[in-house]
């Protein structure tokens, strides 16, 4: 059967919760996007995680949460809020590097949990764990072994940078061995770890940025191929075709990155900065009066997407009379492929 890619427009009426629940990490992948210096270093009390999800949870729109780190399983309560997360109706995924710790899947029990995400960077430990650490392939692909024969939902995600997209190709066989049914491929995002990778590299060996014309000659076609074993692939859109109307998420949907020191943002690309859109005050969401990233959702500019534009201009191309050779899309902007 032929396989049939789309773009997936944001949802009316559905909300997406992304719910760090602390910073801390027993690893130190090279493109961490985290940022302790405006994410906070905390691990939030389970009470304040429970009245974090009680805050953001809509009885009358689908909301689906997806518990962050830092890596938190290293949380002691990760299991008591996700049976919290689903007596509020939340669809919950947990993103986790593979490590699964305070028992986690003795704890938790698969119908509890609609996903379980792993990440791994690289078909083998050469690519992986240069990424990623010294013995993280071994440890996550154990785990999600032991995860699947448990009965749990698994999902994998490969950051795509200049370190291994050369070596996506490979993972099709991967996931057909391991049993993942469904793939998520990222792009590098150029903030926290991987902003100041770049800035440090660029000088002897390039940035971990992906050009336009590679991501477009491997990504899709990587992504057809996985989706031809019968995985189910998403991706990022990243570039508009000429005929495609752009949309900002932060204008026709409804997503909120929240982190422990009560940051919550609405487009990812702004965590490395004070734009937050509200804080958390006193189990309140509160508009934050200084420049927010909010105001900046209404521009229209040629290029696409303006906190792209404004946070990341080397990623955009001109022509001799200054015009955009192309448009970026919205960040959150997916293609999915059956």
């Amino acid at each position: 059967m032929q396989s049939t890619a789309k773009t997936v427009g944001f949802k009316a009426g559905e909300r997406n919760v992304f719910f760090h629940i602390l910073t801390a990490c027993n690893l130190q992948c090279k493109h961490c996007y985290i940022n302790s210096a405006e994410h906070g270093t905390e691990t939030l009390s389970k009470e304040n995680i429970v009245s974090g999800l009680r805050l953001f949870s809509d009885e009358k729109k689908k909301s689906n949460l997806v518990f962050l780190g830092g890596e938190p399983t290293l949380h002691p309560d990760l299991a008591d809020c996700i049976t919290m997360a689903k007596e509020l109706n939340y669809s919950v995924t947990v993103d986790s590097n593979g490590y699964l710790f305070h028992d986690f899947l003795k704890k938790v029990h698969p119908e509890n949990l609609d996903y379980l995400s792993f990440s791994l960077d690289g078909p083998d430990s050469i690519i992986n764990d240069s990424i990623r650490g010294n013995g993280v392939f071994k440890v996550c692909t154990e785990n999600i072994g032991k995860a699947i024969a448990k009965g749990f939902q698994v999902s994998l995600i490969y950051t795509v940078s200049s370190k291994n997209i050369d070596h996506l190709h490979r993972m099709a066989p991967i996931l057909q061995k391991l049993g993942v049914k469904r793939f998520f491929i990222q792009v590098i995002g150029l903030r926290g770890q991987s902003a100041k990778a770049g800035r440090q590299e660029s000088s002897v060996t390039g940035d971990l940025q992906v050009s336009r014309e590679k991501w477009l000659n491997i990504v899709p076609q990587v992504a057809e191929q996985c989706a031809e074993t019968g995985i189910h692939v998403t991706y990022p859109k990243v570039f508009l075709d000429s005929q495609e109307k752009f949309e900002c998420a932060g204008e026709v949907a409804e997503n909120f990155f929240i982190f422990p020191n009560g940051r919550v943002y609405q487009c990812p690309l702004c965590e490395d900065y004070a734009l937050h859109t509200y804080t958390i005050e006193n189990n309140k969401l509160m508009p934050n009066p200084e420049i927010s990233e909010k105001m900046m959702f209404p521009l229209k500019i040629e290029e696409g997407c303006v906190m792209n534009k404004l946070l990341q201009p080397d990623t955009l191309e001109y022509d001799n009379t200054d015009k955009p050779l192309y448009r970026v899309s919205c960040c959150l902007l997916k293609n999915e492929i059956y």
